[in-house]
């Protein structure tokens, strides 16, 4: 046990940190694990529900430095990819065939010049 005041608050605050990414860690593995069992039902919306939840406990996880950020991309990509595959064959959406984009045209060279030396003028009078 430490003998000075500032490391025994040191103390009690590292077990209240343990206390709290326990709960986080827990929370998550719970939410993963739901998923994994969802993926393996037939229910579409109960892949996308638990896919949600799992996918908010990662963000929360990585948000209290419980996990490394790259880890948590890394795991949230991962399951993003197995729910894309468990609901890709009956997707009821129609991929809409956009038309091609009319590009502006840009403004001429002089006309930017233009506007370049009438600021230079204004700020030189001031």
């Amino acid at each position: 046990m430490p003998i000075i005041k500032s490391a025994k608050k040191r103390v009690r605050t590292a077990e209240k940190a343990a206390i709290r990414n326990s709960k986080t860690k827990r929370s998550l593995k719970s939410a993963i694990k739901a998923f994994g069992q969802a993926l393996t039902g037939s229910d579409k919306k109960a892949v996308a529900e638990t896919h949600a939840k799992a996918q908010s406990a990662l963000s929360k996880a990585g948000k209290k430095n419980v996990m490394h950020k790259n880890k948590v991309a890394r795991k949230q990509s991962q399951l993003a990819k197995a729910a894309k595959a468990a609901t890709a064959g009956t997707s009821k959406t129609v991929a809409k065939k956009s038309a091609p984009k009319k590009v502006a045209a840009k403004p001429t060279a002089k006309k930017t010049a233009a506007k370049k030396t009438t600021a230079k003028k204004v700020a030189t009078k001031k």
